[in-house]
């Protein structure tokens, strides 16, 4: 068995976008999200359409769907590192949730925005957790009455599980998709009828021509642009050491030019010292201070 990457753009769309097959959105959702109701059953709002390789710019990454409440779920997957990526996932909910309403509407008919990230890199550095959930809560009672919106974020890199140390079943979606490209076969512990289903539409063999031509070509593309940013990272640190040692050359020279003349004066004014001229004369002519001329006196006199 081969499997395709589910973290490429088609391949995402195709197992958790798929109207034929919602069971696997239901079950991932449920199985990610705390929620108040189990998800029986969502409409998907930007369904998988089987891809021309000419619409391939126009694939979608993320999945967008509503259960019977109203309540509407973003679920994207993140391949490259964004700056912003978090201020966009915010700008991206909230505007999710304005967007229900028409000028003039009620907003009490407004429903909750759940945002769910699946990430390739690390969004929080300072946790080592693979999961987490973010909400509205009051600074000093941690009291959540605010509760449209919210975001999570799975960071696959930070999931370190093995195929046999899986215990939940939100730890096989994750470890489906972060490592099912590396397998070649379904895992005993895939369970769940969802899960199973989704390894199978991720088996190349269920891909068309067509389908895998698109793959192979974001395939390249993410390839490409981890490479673009490793070029520019290894450059970046070239530059910045040509610059460090250009800069530390610099100040290296000032610095001893600045000890020559210091070492320059002093040597004038052990010359004048000895030649008694007053302190004052040799401070005017040399440039150093009155107390440094004084300790040099006071350093050549005999005891």
């Amino acid at each position: 068995m081969k499997f395709v990457d589910p973290k490429t753009d088609i391949a995402f769309k195709k197992i958790f976008g798929n109207d034929a097959h919602k069971s696997i959105l239901i079950e991932f959702l449920n199985e990610m999200l705390e929620l108040n109701f189990p998800i029986e059953s969502v409409d998907i709002l930007n369904s998988y359409q089987p891809p021309k390789f000419e619409g391939l710019k126009n694939t979608s990454l993320d999945v967008k769907a509503k259960d019977t409440s109203g309540q509407e779920f973003i679920v994207e997957m993140q391949v490259a590192k964004e700056a912003w990526f978090l201020q966009r996932a915010m700008f991206y909910s909230s505007k999710a949730y304005s967007q229900q309403l028409s000028i003039g509407g009620n907003y009490h008919k407004l429903k909750p925005v759940i945002f769910l990230g699946i990430l390739n890199f690390d969004a929080f550095n300072k946790s080592q957790q693979h999961f987490s959930r973010h909400l509205i809560v009051d600074k000093n009672t941690h009291q959540h009455d605010l509760t449209d919106l919210e975001w999570n974020f799975i960071e696959l890199k930070k999931f370190k599980k093995t195929e046999f140390e899986l215990e939940t079943v939100a730890d096989k979606w994750i470890y489906f998709i972060q490592q099912a490209t590396n397998l070649d076969h379904i895992p005993e512990n895939a369970n769940t009828e969802a899960l199973k289903l989704a390894y199978e539409i991720a088996e190349q063999h269920q891909w068309t021509a067509e389908e895998l031509a698109v793959y192979d070509a974001q395939e390249m593309e993410i390839h490409r642009s981890q490479n673009v940013i490793e070029t520019a990272r290894i450059d970046g640190m070239a530059a910045g050491l040509a610059e460090g040692l250009e800069k530390g050359l610099e100040q290296g020279l000032e610095q001893g030019k600045l000890e020559g003349e210091q070492a320059k004066a002093l040597a004038i004014a052990k010359g004048m010292l000895a030649k008694n001229l007053d302190l004052e004369t040799i401070v005017e002519l040399t440039g150093l201070t009155i107390e440094v001329v004084t300790e040099l006196r006071n350093n050549s006199q005999p005891k």
